[in-house]
């Protein structure tokens, strides 16, 4: 089969014949309809996530066509040629996290394209059929990125909707591939006004045909000001940083209400001051990693009744490292998925 390589950091990928997965016992083959292209990769790509070994095959959002089961696979009333999601976060499905349902909090080297070959290719070996998801009408391509572009938006929206009451007021910073279905959700799910800041002015543009309430550009004189004062005089009840640089870490800490709940989801590496006199008075501030399974069954759902609005570009896998260098460089303004 064709793969994407990646063998060293900082370089291009290769597309090269592999050998084509043959299932062992329990293991699942699925032929690749699409796989999602995320900021995370772009992050392994530079070397910036340590504990990755090279060569690679990346590509943790993927969604195709069963192609043949392993030895005792078959079950959870799944056929050969049925469409299904993958879900991304492999655990070993024996540790604490995953028998409470959370297998995303298990080791991340497990994930599909972080140690096991991921859907940068023509076949993807899953190591569980409890990892697939059918999509029923569900176009697999359009359908891939729901596994991460959605899912984890979905789940950090999740965490922030007992503070999110109405008369109440959310910040999302950063409208692209993950905030745009941010938007959508915290409409969908809850009665806050949301506000939406973004340097892109297309993607801010995006953001209130989402239905963004205001959008802001945080490169304005007054951008903080103006922020403030649309989250009101209480402060956001909830902030939700797609970014997570410093100077985003910054703004969402300063307009984060009492008894608010800050959210950081983007991987940039910033750094936060936190201290009595950095951050409001019993402020919660906490990271947001992916989602479960159950929460993917729900964002499929939704995307099955029509409730969310997917921007997506299609592109052949020969062209990864081209979709790669756009993404680095912000011309995608949704999500690029790689289609075999």
């Amino acid at each position: 089969m064709k793969a994407a390589r990646l063998h060293n950091n900082n370089s291009p990928f290769t597309i090269e014949d592999v050998p084509t997965p043959v299932p062992g016992p329990g293991q699942v083959l699925v032929k690749i309809a699409g796989a999602g292209v995320c900021h995370s990769d772009l992050h392994i790509a530079a070397g910036e996530i340590p504990g990755l070994p090279l060569p690679q095959t990346l590509g943790h959002e993927n969604a195709g066509w069963i192609e043949s089961f392993g030895p005792g696979a078959e079950g959870n009333g799944l056929e050969i040629g049925d469409a299904v999601i993958v879900f991304g976060a492999w655990g070993c499905g024996q540790c604490h996290y995953c028998l409470g349902g959370a297998e995303q909090l298990c080791d991340a080297y497990r994930w599909s394209g972080m140690g096991p070959a991921g859907g940068y290719a023509e076949y993807l070996l899953v190591p569980s059929i409890r990892e697939l998801l059918p999509i029923a009408d569900l176009d697999p391509v359009e359908a891939a990125p729901l596994t991460d572009a959605a899912l984890t938006p979905y789940s950090a929206v999740k965490k922030a909707l007992p503070v999110l009451v109405p008369g109440t007021s959310a910040v999302l910073i950063g409208a692209g591939g993950l905030g745009q279905f941010g938007v959508q959700f915290l409409k969908l799910l809850s009665p806050a006004k949301v506000i939406v800041v973004d340097t892109d002015p297309v993607k801010r543009e995006l953001a209130e045909s989402l239905g963004a309430d205001v959008t802001v550009d945080p490169r304005a004189d007054d951008a903080d000001a103006l922020v403030k004062q649309h989250a009101g005089a209480d402060g956001a009840a909830a902030v939700l940083d797609f970014v997570g640089v410093d100077a985003t870490m910054k703004l969402g800490a300063g307009v984060v209400g009492r008894r608010g709940i800050f959210v950081l989801i983007g991987l940039a590496g910033g750094g936060l001051t936190f201290s009595f006199q950095q951050v409001a008075a019993e402020a919660n501030f906490m990271t947001s990693n992916w989602g479960s399974h159950n929460e993917l069954k729900e964002v499929i759902e939704l995307a099955r009744r029509g409730d969310l609005v997917s921007n997506i570009e299609q592109h052949p896998l020969a062209e990864i490292n081209a979709v790669f260098e756009r993404l680095e460089s912000g011309q995608i303004t949704g999500r690029a998925v790689l289609v075999p």
